[in-house]
């Protein structure tokens, strides 16, 4: 059974940047899509990030330029770095693994002066 956990999370002003880590165990981490999904609250969960087992990436159209997706296959491990962070931002983080529908605990992130 694999299992994702996310860390980095964190309080930042508007304007800063935080790096997400999405660390996977068990099965064969460098065939797998990997997504970032978010939720903010009293809001529906809503996609992030896409990277694919050949480094493709897909991003919602609100966090283009600002976010990068990368994957470690050496650390089992998924980043997202997210610069220029906005208020809007601030949700709960979620790393799934979309073929296997396998979720994290989620990471909060909180963009606020």
């Amino acid at each position: 059974q694999v299992h994702v956990v996310e860390s980095g999370g964190g309080l930042v002003q508007p304007g800063g940047s935080l790096r997400l880590s999405c660390a996977a165990s068990g099965g064969v981490f460098s065939a797998y899509t990997i997504q970032w999904h978010r939720q903010a609250p009293g809001k529906q969960r809503e996609y992030v990030a896409t990277i694919t087992s050949g480094r493709t990436t897909l991003y919602e159209d609100s966090v283009k330029g600002r976010f990068t997706i990368s994957r470690d296959n050496t650390k089992n491990t998924v980043y997202l770095q997210m610069n220029s962070l906005k208020p809007e931002d601030t949700a709960v983080y979620y790393c799934t693994i979309p073929t296997l529908r396998t979720w994290g605990q989620g990471t909060q992130v909180t963009v606020s002066s």
